[in-house]
């Protein structure tokens, strides 16, 4: 405990004696007994953490704003004094349907956000706080999306935001749960922290597919999600993807230089990274390369190229694709993470080109922040294909994660191939859940093909990180076929062709996605 006391003592020492350079000389300077008495309110992480798991087990989510003030607080300064917070017109009605709609730089809400930061300065001011100053280096008012955040380690700070009818929320951004205790017990779940892996196989078994003109590969799963059936009424031509995930290899070709080669020469491919390292305002852009796998394999599923190399094919091989690494890998815990994705989502949403958004790549519980961006594009007509979750290990007691849990997204699992419903080894489900996807054999456990980082040796894929790309180029397929129609046109159709319509599942919503039914092909 005293060692606790210690460590918490100096992330709170640094938190309250971090100053800018242009910080004035006159502010007051806190005295080691105010701190020692600040300290004894501050829940420890591993308390925390408790608080988070419990919430998790029994209710499968966890929410800052139902916590106390206090609770906040302390996981503020015990990670990097950001806060996040949500703002809307005080009187407006459903502001969370207005996100992407209205512009948050209208006078309107400017000045919802602009008493918010007022409140912050004369709470400063009045209790004598040794924080940082709200300047344009310590405050940021989001361009396109209602939040605004602040470093800041004052608790009546939050008692007087809770008060304010301008704010939606206000949570930690920086926090990271530990995510090793989702391990403990006799039916733990285990949940990666990274999903990064892309390697070649060399010795692909010849049962798991077929060779297509010219010389492409063509996954197992393909004819039995009726993939095969619909290329003889869509290719995907003129739909464009947008893939939110660890970015694309720069050293795979077919996401490059030959992604528009053989029967996919007429489209394109787009780069962008919105991740970003370091902090605060030293953060800078990491680019768009994959440095994990798991975008590069997410790609090659929707969009891979039909051509003479032999590599495997994706489901869309004629759609355009616009690749946004927002993040370093599969799990969205860190404030970094949670800000490239947002950033990705309000790229894609201002895209009027782009129809499809695919998510492989997700957390255990809610984010404001990333919510909101999910409403900015989804508000902007955008059909958002969200990955229901995939763990290393099979238990029964944790469901669908964040943001497929929100009803602005499509949640999709993955299923093993033969009669009945069974999850893939790894894939979550619940009754969020909308849609499945077969990808895992029955016997053998293999799982569908994808392109490998480099060379020409295609890799395999598995969890609900495939099943929601292969949703997302299904999804391609049928808006390629029907240009006219709108997002909800197309989830209809999608629904009213999958394989338990007109009986939703508890667990597996609607159940199989069918390509060739839902255009028509038998």
């Amino acid at each position: 405990m005293i060692k606790l006391q210690k460590i918490s003592f100096g992330l709170l020492f640094i938190a309250l004696f971090t100053f800018s350079c242009e910080q004035e000389d006159t502010t007051p300077m806190v005295t080691q007994d105010s701190a020692e008495e600040q300290l004894q309110k501050i829940i420890p992480s591993p308390e925390i953490d408790q608080i988070i798991l419990q919430s998790l087990r029994e209710r499968g989510d966890f929410l800052w704003m139902s916590q106390s003030d206090e609770l906040i607080w302390s996981a503020l300064v015990q990670s990097d004094s950001i806060l996040t917070i949500g703002y809307s017109p005080a009187a407006m009605e459903s502001p969370n349907a207005r996100i992407g709609i209205e512009s948050v730089q209208s006078p309107e809400w400017q000045e919802s956000a602009q008493k918010i930061l007022g409140m912050i300065s004369e709470t400063i001011e009045r209790t004598g706080s040794p924080q940082l100053r709200i300047g344009n280096e310590f405050s940021d008012i989001h361009a396109d999306l209602p939040f605004l955040e602040v470093k800041v380690v004052n608790l009546e700070v939050l008692q007087n935001l809770r008060k304010m009818g301008e704010v939606r929320y206000f949570e930690p951004l920086s926090y990271e749960f530990d995510y090793s205790l989702l391990n403990e017990g006799s039916d733990a779940r285990y949940f990666s922290d990274s999903g990064c892996s892309n390697e070649p196989e060399s010795n692909l078994p010849t049962v798991d597919y077929s060779v297509i003109s010219p010389n492409a590969k063509s996954s197992w799963n393909y004819s039995q999600m009726g993939i095969s059936q619909a290329w003889a009424q869509s290719t995907g031509d003129n739909i464009t993807v947008g893939l939110i995930d660890t970015g694309v290899s720069p050293n795979q070709p077919l996401l490059g230089g030959s992604f528009q080669s053989g029967e996919s020469s007429t489209r394109n491919i787009e780069k962008y990274g919105t991740y970003k390292t370091g902090f605060w305002w030293w953060k800078k852009y990491d680019g768009p390369n994959d440095q994990c796998g798991h975008g590069t394999a997410m790609a090659g599923v929707i969009s891979s190229p039909r051509n003479a190399v032999g590599n495997s094919v994706g489901v869309a091989y004629d759609a355009d694709l616009i690749s946004v690494r927002g993040t370093s890998d599969v799990i969205i815990n860190s404030g970094n993470e949670k800000d490239g994705v947002a950033e990705a989502l309000v790229l894609l949403g201002k895209r009027s080109d782009v129809k499809i958004i695919s998510m492989s790549v997700g957390d255990i519980f809610s984010n404001s922040k990333v919510a909101d961006a999910i409403r900015y594009a989804y508000n902007r007509g955008k059909l958002i294909f969200a990955a229901a979750g995939t763990s290393t290990s099979f238990t029964n007691w944790y469901g669908v994660i964040f943001p497929a849990t929100m009803s602005e997204t499509v949640a999709v699992t993955g299923i093993k191939e033969g009669q009945g419903y069974q999850r893939c080894n790894t894939c979550h489900s619940g009754s969020q859940v909308d849609f499945t996807v077969i990808m895992e054999r029955a016997a053998s456990e293999n799982k569908p093909l994808t392109l490998a980082l480099s060379t020409n040796n295609p890799s395999t894929v598995g969890g609900s990180s495939v099943a929601t790309a292969t949703a997302s180029g299904i999804a391609a397929l049928l808006w390629s076929n029907n240009p006219t129609w709108n997002r909800d046109q197309i989830l209809e159709q999608l629904k009213t062709t999958a394989d338990l319509y007109p009986n939703r599942n508890s667990q597996y919503g609607w159940g199989n996605l069918d390509a060739g039914a839902a255009l028509g092909v038998y």
